[in-house]
């Protein structure tokens, strides 16, 4: 189920006058730290705001005086590349438009917690926000804001000045596997990521596609959490399966766990078994044996994001369609023909 953010409202200065039995102005004066308020007045409105959990509005004390240029990025923490790699391509790419990135890095998609990281971005000033989290899962009330937001997880409900900018992971994942069936593969296994990721469920839903349309046996699929250690233990089960000479892996980390799996059970890749991956990793190149996979120009991406999102913040229309980037089939040792019978 979607995760709301908590309070669509957000907690206001009138709030925090409520709450501590003062006026609106006494609360501003405690805030912007003014002289001659009495210490128990002050005590009493800084415990309202504690308790309310009030940030004041630094958008709009900035908007009065001039620009902030503070983009803001909503994003889930994780030490895989992919996110990774996105909040640091994110965060060069804003520097080089000459704005400031603040960012929330959320631990979990948790309603409390990305309530938290909406107003901590919020208290940050953001003229724009860029959403990488999967937000199929949360609910982000990020209409009422009404700012500029630049996303890569599908279309944000609500919110009416928007750019989505993605690869066509389903066409990737297709083309992935029509690939390996080209080479003479009866079918092609699939080693996917969570259930619950919206890149997972586009890729499944490519290599399932491609597998349908061309007439082919469509396997179980095999679950992993992105990981390569996750690559490996799902691998092992694979690599003891006569009938698998094929697997499409979701993500390249995964795939080279697979690598790792297959050698030790004593098959060879890709003489036996043909692994790709998909993301082009730095080290997937390097493996032992080198791993084919799908990639884009992550730099590119980073750059079209917040080109899109400048746009928006200095009043262009927002584009009508997805933006598509396009991907790359990266070939190395890795896929080969399946073994002769």
């Amino acid at each position: 189920m979607p995760y709301a953010v908590a309070n669509a409202r957000g907690v206001v200065m009138v709030d925090v006058a409520k709450r501590a039995g003062v006026s609106q102005k006494t609360v501003s004066r405690v805030v912007n730290n003014a002289p001659h308020v009495r210490p128990g007045v002050r005590d009493r409105v800084m415990t309202a705001i504690a308790e309310l959990g009030y940030h004041p509005n630094v958008a709009a004390q900035a908007l009065a005086r001039n620009r902030t240029h503070v983009i803001g990025m909503l994003a889930i923490a994780s030490d895989l590349y992919g996110p990774a790699r996105r909040v640091f391509t994110i965060e060069q790419a804003t520097r080089r438009h000459g704005f400031r990135l603040a960012l929330a890095s959320l631990p979990d998609l948790e309603r409390d917690t990305v309530a938290a990281g909406v107003q901590d971005l919020l208290g940050s000033g953001v003229e724009g926000i860029v959403v990488e989290v999967p937000n199929h899962l949360v609910d982000l009330d990020l209409g009422r804001l009404d700012l500029p937001v630049v996303t890569s997880a599908g279309r944000i409900a609500g919110v009416a000045r928007q750019a989505v900018i993605d690869t066509d992971q389903a066409d990737a994942a297709r083309q992935a596997t029509n690939y390996l069936l080209g080479l003479g593969h009866e079918t092609v296994w699939h080693l996917a990521g969570p259930r619950d990721w919206d890149a997972a469920r586009k890729r499944l839903t490519g290599w399932r596609a491609a597998l349908r349309d061309a007439g082919r046996r469509v396997p179980p699929v095999f679950y992993g959490d992105w990981s390569a250690r996750a690559g490996y233990q799902r691998g092992l089960e694979l690599a003891r399966r006569d009938d698998v000479t094929a697997v499409f892996a979701a993500n390249d980390h995964m795939a080279m766990g697979l690598l790792r799996a297959i050698a030790e059970t004593g098959r060879r890749i890709p003489e036996d078994i043909s692994v790709m991956g998909y993301d082009n990793v730095p080290e997937a190149e390097f493996q032992m044996v080198p791993l084919t996979t799908v990639g884009s120009d992550e730099s590119g991406t980073a750059e079209r994001m917040l080109s899109e999102l400048v746009a928006l913040i200095e009043g262009d229309e927002p584009p009508e369609a997805e933006i598509d980037l396009g991907f790359s089939l990266i070939f190395r040792r890795s896929s080969g023909p399946p073994p002769s019978r």
